[in-house]
């Protein structure tokens, strides 16, 4: 390998190394505004199960989805992955909601 192929190889990699750092930075804000999201659905979770409300709102969720494959059409992102995103997501949160759900149940059945 000649110095010019070692030289541009270092470049590259040093490249590289600058570009992922920048994804482990988004990766890092992503982790953390889930959490902050999910603070919020627990929210919505316990407002749900304290007054008897479905742990799904399946009108909402299809006005999210519509909503978020535009917002990625905008961004130059698949808005099928956007969906699958948001599907994932609801899914847990769905979960939560049911968890909540079935211990104001049983506190309310005085259990």
């Amino acid at each position: 390998m000649t110095d010019r192929a070692f030289d541009e190889r270092d470049a590259a990699m040093s490249e590289l190394l600058g570009i992922r750092s920048s994804i482990d930075n988004i990766d890092a804000a992503l982790i953390h505004l889930l959490a902050e999201r999910f603070k919020f659905t627990q929210q919505v979770g316990r407002l749900k199960a304290a007054h008897g409300l479905p742990p799904s709102d399946p009108d909402r969720e299809r006005r999210q989805i519509a909503r978020l494959r535009a917002l990625a059409v905008d961004a130059h992102l698949d808005p099928a992955f956007a969906e699958k995103w948001f599907n994932f997501v609801v899914a847990e949160v769905i979960q939560h909601h049911e968890e909540l759900a079935g211990e104001a149940n049983g506190n309310a059945a005085g259990l």
